[in-house]
Formats: structure tokens, sequence, C-alpha cells
């Protein structure tokens, strides 16, 4: 005859096993959740937003590091240290590369190309991956536009010995062609010979293949976008606003580089500048135009997504990053447009 457990007993034993359970539970989950490696990878770089009626997305071509107290120039070494650590940064540091995707409905226009492979592995060349990950892929792609042809902006323009944009029509500036690609050496003044070689390696062979147009001031160069000259950085460095629906964007390009700087000092310019003085006019006019419209701004060069706002503090300016958005507000907007 088996002897009934006594219920106490029953009890008592069960509550040891549940305490001594959850006492070993954390253990055994930090031993597993130790043993996973690290990715240390980001994910393909894009940001997408709505303008009006048109769909904007930034796109990651990645980081490149700079040493900012070697190129900026119209100050000093311990003033770019004392400005970056402002924003709890050093030198060197890595400053984004980004370029921008507007589909207008009718077409797709990219602005910039990121640097392609000129930088070496680990710089840069991310671009591809990013548009491929935004969900469209090069060949789609109507209309490229460069604010200028340094390597950084139009090294993306070639894939290998192809172009990577097979089917698009390449826009840029006539004066920045004619520096770049022209052959009147006097007028390039202290510039050094390889910026030309990547030029005329990047912009070359749609040239030849009859895809280069170039624009004059002020042209609309697709419905809704057009032409803002800001010569100073090179010859013809252009900006574009961008405009839907009474809303409106505006792509500097390299109107700045450095913001943990150049948005305290304005005057800073940089050693990539062909003409220091206009570049620096340029920068000035610009950020108090777009600080007192309000207007919504893409950099190429400020942390991804590259996009927000200028207000006036002081003798300087503060950025103001776009606030995210995950897109489900949205709705009312595709509904227009379909």
């Amino acid at each position: 005859m088996k002897t009934p457990f006594a219920r106490g007993a029953f009890l008592a034993v069960s509550r040891a096993l549940t305490l001594l359970m959850l006492g070993g539970a954390p253990l055994l989950s930090s031993a597993v959740h130790a043993a996973a490696p690290q990715v240390r990878t980001q994910a393909p770089g894009f940001h997408r937003m709505m303008l009006g009626d048109f769909e904007v997305t930034a796109l990651s071509d990645g980081t490149v590091p700079q040493t900012v107290s070697e190129v900026a120039k119209g100050t000093t070494p311990g003033r770019v240290k004392e400005l970056l650590s402002r924003d709890h940064l050093e030198d060197p540091i890595e400053a984004s590369i980004n370029a921008f995707l507007i589909n207008t409905g009718t077409a797709l226009v990219l602005v910039e190309t990121g640097s392609g492979t000129f930088f070496g592995p680990g710089a840069g060349g991310q671009l591809q991956q990013s548009l491929q990950a935004a969900g469209y892929r090069p060949e789609q792609i109507d209309v490229v536009l460069v604010t200028h042809i340094h390597s950084d902006h139009s090294g993306g323009l070639m894939a290998k010995t192809g172009r990577a944009f097979p089917n698009a029509i390449l826009r840029a500036h006539a004066r920045e062609v004619a520096f770049w690609l022209g052959g009147d050496e006097q007028a390039k003044g202290q510039v050094a010979p390889k910026f030309f070689e990547e030029a005329r390696a990047m912009v070359g062979p749609y040239q030849d293949a009859g895809k280069l147009k170039t624009f004059a001031d002020g042209d609309t160069l697709v419905p809704g976008i057009r032409a803002m000259p800001t010569p100073g950085h090179t010859p013809g460095h252009s900006a574009y606003v961008v405009e839907s629906r009474g809303a409106r964007l505006l792509l500097w390009g390299d109107l700045m580089h450095f913001g943990s700087v150049q948005l305290r000092e304005p005057s800073v310019t940089v050693a990539y500048d062909v003409d220091e003085r206009a570049a620096a006019a340029q920068r000035a006019r610009a950020f108090t135009e777009a600080a007192k419209r309000g207007d919504l701004i893409g950099l190429a060069h400020m942390p991804f997504p590259g996009l927000g706002r200028l207000s006036a503090e002081g003798k300087g300016y503060r950025w103001i990053p776009v606030n995210y958005s995950s897109g489900q507000r949205w709705a009312g907007t595709k509904a227009r447009a379909e």
C-alpha cells in the first residue's frame, strides 16, 4: 500500500523547485546572450519622406574619415578641436556622404552619386547597396544631377568599366563641365591634377555616350526641380531647389562640410574650395536666407540622413534634424498621388 504524499510537503517541494528555476534563469539567459557574436555593421542606409507629392529618399554612401584641422582654413587647429568637442567629437571625424533620390511620379532623379571606389575599402561606396535596399534599381534612374564634379559626389557614376546608371541623363552646370573637362589649364589654378583625371574618368563615359547635358543658372531640369547657382567651392557648383505643392527642399551639396565648425563659424573654409572667398560668401547668403524662410535642407556631409533646418543662434546657426516619421501618416498623400 502506497503512503499518500502530504499536501504540505508537496507544496514545499514545488516552491523550492520554482525558486531554483527562477534563480537559475538569469544565469542561463546571460550565458546564451554572451555567446552571440557582435555584428558591427550598419544596415543599408535610406530614409524616406514626402515633400508635397514627391517622395524623397536620402541614401547613404557610408562615411569617410576627415581630419578637420588639416583641411579647415581661416581658423586654427586648437579652435577646431574646441568646436568639435562641443559636439563630443574628436578629430578625425567620420563625415557622412549622402545622396538624395526624388521620385516625382513621372521621373526618378538622383542627386549626387557618392564616392564609388575612390576612397578605397571601408570608406564610402555604399550608394548602390542603399539604393537597392530602398526598393530601386540603378537602371530605373532617369536623371542624375551632381552639384559639382568632385569624386565624393561623382565617384559613383561608374561601376567597374560601365556607367552605373545606364539609362540616365547626367546633368551638370556648363561652367563645371568646362572647368573639369575643358582644356583651359591656365584657369585651373592650383587644383591638383588628380581631380581632373578623376572627373574625366567619371563623367567622360557619359559624355562619350551622348548622356551628358549641361545647364545654365536657374534652369528647370525636370518639373519641380531647378538649379540654383552657388559657385565658389567649384566654378559651377549648383544647389537644387525641389518644390511640390508648396513644400520646398534645398539640396546644397558642399555649401557646408563640417557642421560642428561651420555652423558656428560660417567664415571657415576648406582646402577643397577652388575660390575660398566666394565659397564663404555663398554659405553666408544661403544660411541667412534658409534660416529666415525655415527651408528644409539636404546636405551631402551632415550626419545621415543629412536633412534638417537652420535656426539663427548668436553669430552662428543651429542645425535642427528632420523629425523621423515611420510613414504611417502618408496614406492621404499616397491616395492623392494615385
